[in-house]
């Protein structure tokens, strides 16, 4: 079973283009899938049934995993089956035939306009290295990326003049980012000015400068995702925002006020890289929640409604 476990990441990794966070998370889970069988003498996937996966879902819900957690195990199952099942390794796929659990849907996390531009204005414009985090909270919040999305960016792909980015998304497909003046700018200076600074520090960037946009104190790639987070932590406890705060909260932030603003749902799922309009819509319910406590405290009878 292992076996077709590491093929089936191995077609994630080279025809789906997944990302290592992907890869892991399939890895490890249903390979606990995988350690559930061989606990009940299970050892190939043919042996596998619906029986057995219903009683592996019943024992993450006993372990007090949330519904949610279930949910995504048992997609990440599915899929395996479906690439088994096309490979002659199973028959049929007996997770199809499973019941997801009912996942209650979360409103996603957003700040006000004036917590963005407070937090925006956070880095030291003077530094280079605060000049290259103003550009990164700009293509978070500006841009509605992704935070691999960012750290994938190379220099190549910024088109100032025309204020958009090329854009790599999730499963290695290509988009336009478009972002706003600020933005540009922010990210103009970190270019003309803070980059060639943080160059400086790296004599191998002398004859090779990298091609990646952003870089580290030593003027080299920024290697980790969460050095990206690191750099939005710091800068929202200085302005006193929630720990919660992540890059996907500027995202959500950047698709939420596009809609208070008027946007058309289409162009907002557009700009986020959606492929279903589906998810794209539940940013309409963080919308209408901003309207109801708009009226709940600004109209005489609000708190009637």
């Amino acid at each position: 079973m292992d076996t077709e476990l590491r093929r089936f990441l191995l077609y994630l990794e080279v025809e789906r283009g997944a990302s290592p966070y992907t890869l892991r998370n399939y890895g490890a889970e249903i390979g606990e899938f995988i350690a559930f069988a061989q606990t009940r003498g299970v050892h190939t996937w043919a042996q596998t049934d619906i029986a057995l996966i219903r009683s592996w879902l019943a024992s993450l819900h006993r372990q007090g995993y949330e519904a949610a957690s279930v949910a995504r195990r048992l997609y990440e199952l599915r899929s395996c089956y479906r690439f088994l099942q096309r490979r002659g390794v199973v028959a049929d796929n007996p997770a199809a035939h499973v019941h997801v659990p009912s996942v209650p849907r979360r409103l996603p996390d957003y700040l006000t306009v004036e917590q963005v531009f407070e937090l925006l204005e956070a880095p030291d414009p003077e530094e280079p290295l605060g000049m290259r985090d103003r550009a990164i909270l700009e293509l978070f919040y500006s841009g509605g990326l992704r935070r691999g999305e960012v750290l994938n960016l190379k220099v190549q792909d910024v088109d100032l003049a025309a204020r958009q980015l090329r854009v790599w998304g999730k499963g290695d497909k290509q988009r336009i980012a478009l972002i706003g003046r600020p933005a540009a700018q922010a990210l103009q200076r970190y270019l003309e000015v803070g980059r060639p600074q943080l160059l400086a520090a790296n004599p191998e960037a002398v004859s090779r400068p990298p091609a990646a946009l952003l870089l580290n104190r030593l003027g080299r790639p920024i290697a980790s995702a969460r050095t990206l987070n690191h750099i939005l932590d710091q800068y929202a406890r200085q302005v006193g925002l929630p720990p919660s705060v992540t890059p996907h909260t500027l995202r959500h932030s950047f698709a939420t006020h596009l809609l208070e603003g008027g946007a058309d749902l289409r162009v907002v799922q557009e700009l986020l890289g959606h492929e279903s309009l589906q998810t794209t819509t539940l940013y309409t319910q963080v919308t209408l929640n901003h309207l109801r406590n708009v009226v709940a405290n600004a109209h005489p009878y609000g708190n009637h409604t």
